[in-house]
């Protein structure tokens, strides 16, 4: 039996589209399915008014846990917050004022933290800049070692107390899969002599894996667990000053509607670190699509530089 030309084309036009969207979908990765609940717990998620970390929030919220937004935007937090709240029907989602790029914001919202919060059961450093033209921070830092590195690593090191106190309690630190590209210059950490924004991103994010490797080590016997993740690559804001060709971007659009995902895909390994009992006693390790990964860099692998960079960290952000 033959079949009209128009009935082929459209049956091979169905089936592109079908195997693209199962495509699309394996390539989003893993949807975290655990239902536990978080009922009497406390989460800060930073950066959580947009993307990855909305998605985050909310799916705490949804969960019944206590959700701190620690934003720099208070408007756009404030919008997220009202959104949460009545998507999730929790009441018990609020806004604070963080700023990654400055030490004296993080020493103000640490401070209310302590003074307004008896435990604190989960803590998502989820906050990142990506690409940026040379700047520096509040404190004369480079600004992606500052807001993707420094700024979470203090805002760590002053809530570890709580974080103790609270145990058994977790850490989650968004890296990215360029990690294994990076490097620490360790001669010129905050990028005097020369600035490249792929390089200074990339450095930035293989510090954060390694301030989780030595940090783990640090946390011994605690019962905090900390561990990092490659969220994929999602259609965030954080790509905002990425500059595109507008003609590339259209005729790219069809590959990255499939091969980019969505913000509730990438906060999926996040919601995994912290809440399934698989990873309760899981530290120090890297993760992506919710499955543990290998990690190739030298430097990372090399625990004297891990030390070393830890050391150089904790005397710029002035615990040493």
């Amino acid at each position: 039996m033959s079949f009209p030309n128009w009935v082929v084309h459209a049956s091979a036009l169905g089936t592109v589209a079908l195997g693209s969207l199962l495509l699309r979908d394996y390539l989003s990765g893993k949807v975290y399915k655990g239902e536990e609940m978080l009922l009497g717990k406390t989460a800060i998620v930073t950066g959580a008014n947009s993307g990855i970390g909305k998605e985050t929030a909310k799916d705490f919220a949804r969960r019944g846990a206590k959700v701190i937004l620690a934003c720099r935007d208070l408007e756009k937090c404030a919008e997220a917050q009202e959104l949460i709240s009545q998507e999730t029907h929790n009441q018990k989602v609020f806004c604070k004022k963080l700023d990654l790029a400055s030490f004296k914001s993080i020493k103000e919202f640490t401070d209310d933290i302590k003074k307004e919060e008896k435990f604190l059961d989960i803590l998502v450093n989820n906050a990142g800049v990506m690409h940026c033209p040379y700047q520096k921070t509040e404190d004369g830092f480079e600004y992606q070692l500052g807001v993707n590195y420094l700024g979470p690593a203090l805002l760590t090191m002053s809530l570890l107390d709580l974080l103790i106190k609270s145990a058994p309690s977790r850490i989650i630190n968004v890296s990215s899969s360029v990690s294994q590209a990076g490097h620490i210059n360790f001669s010129d950490l905050n990028s005097e002599n020369g600035y490249h924004l792929t390089l200074a991103y990339n450095q930035s994010k293989l510090a954060l894996l390694m301030f989780t490797k030595e940090l783990d080590k640090q946390l011994k016997g605690t019962q905090v667990t900390v561990n990092a993740l490659h969220p994929g690559i999602c259609d965030t804001d954080i790509g905002r000053n990425v500059k595109v060709n507008k003609v590339m971007s259209a005729l790219s659009y069809p590959f990255r509607s499939i091969f980019v995902r969505q913000p509730y895909r990438g906060a999926q390994t996040s919601i995994f670190l912290a809440v399934s009992p698989e990873v309760e006693k899981v530290s120090g390790k890297y993760f992506s699509d919710c499955k543990e990964k290998t990690v190739s860099s030298e430097q990372y692998l090399d625990d004297e530089a891990c030390k070393r960079l830890w050391l150089q960290t904790l005397k710029m952000i002035k615990l040493i």
